[in-house]
């Protein structure tokens, strides 16, 4: 007579085993890839790598003692053009970033050499199109972060999908045996408030730059609940079976 499979990760098949370990691997290295974009996007914004308050407050209040043409020459589009190439440019903006000298003095053959490869309609990236010289002018005023436009349209993407991966994430962690019901509940629960605090700490960072801060905590008690997650299921699915077998049932909170 075949046993009975108790609802736990140790207990399950191999074929499920191997479904949740493939779904875990790849959210991992899918948040992994998040911190690389992350630290490429926002962490470069003050010109210097590394995540920190000030990448934070730029992002989204602005740095307003520059215009953005200059904010991002400096940060994180600095190596796509030569310190002669970003001078003049900073120069044209100083000087009122006119249509007129735009064309005549040089600027428009560095942006065609240095910027519109990447930015122009064709490209497919969510990045303004530098081929219309209008949408260069509105980047050469005072820096003011991001956009509600942008920020509306990014909540909505960043709610639904990392509330579905934590779902996921949540579900297989759930039939882990091996944690206190008040450990299971708080590191199940904790990414779903958290991310409404980021998101949230976004929109407050574009009205108040010391709401920064915010965005940080919340995106590392994320991590910290996702890593914790993914460790105690992949360790009760691979490791815990082979040193003893497991009869308790996880989902009744024993």
């Amino acid at each position: 007579m075949a046993q009975s499979h108790k609802l736990n990760l140790a207990s399950q098949g191999t074929s499920l085993k191997a479904l949740f370990s493939g779904y875990l691997m790849v959210v991992a290295v899918g948040y992994l890839m998040a911190l690389v974009q992350i630290q490429l996007t926002h962490g470069l914004a003050d010109g210097k790598y590394g995540l920190s308050v000030d990448d934070i407050v730029y992002s989204y209040y602005g740095n307003r003692n520059n215009s953005l043409l200059e904010n991002k020459l400096s940060g994180s589009m600095k190596p796509m053009a030569s310190d002669e190439d970003r001078a003049a440019i900073v120069t044209w903006v100083h000087q009122g970033a006119t249509e007129a000298a735009y064309e005549g003095t040089g600027i428009k053959q560095i942006f065609e050499a240095n910027c519109i490869p990447c930015h122009n309609a064709d490209s497919g990236m969510p990045i303004p199109d530098y081929t219309d010289f209008k949408n260069i002018k509105e980047r050469a005023v005072v820096d003011t972060g991001a956009s509600f436009q942008s920020l509306a349209r990014v909540s909505h993407i960043h709610l639904f999908g990392i509330a579905f991966i934590f779902m996921f994430v949540g579900l297989i962690f759930s039939l882990a045996s091996g944690v206190p019901k008040p450990l299971k509940v708080t590191a199940i629960v904790t990414p779903y408030v958290f991310l409404i605090v980021d998101i949230s700490s976004w929109w407050l960072t574009k009205l108040n730059p010391n709401f920064a801060w915010m965005v940080i905590i919340a995106g590392g008690a994320m991590a910290m609940s996702f890593a914790f997650m993914w460790c105690v299921s992949m360790y009760e699915m691979w490791i815990m079976p082979r040193r003893h077998n497991d009869d308790r049932d996880a989902l009744l909170d024993e």
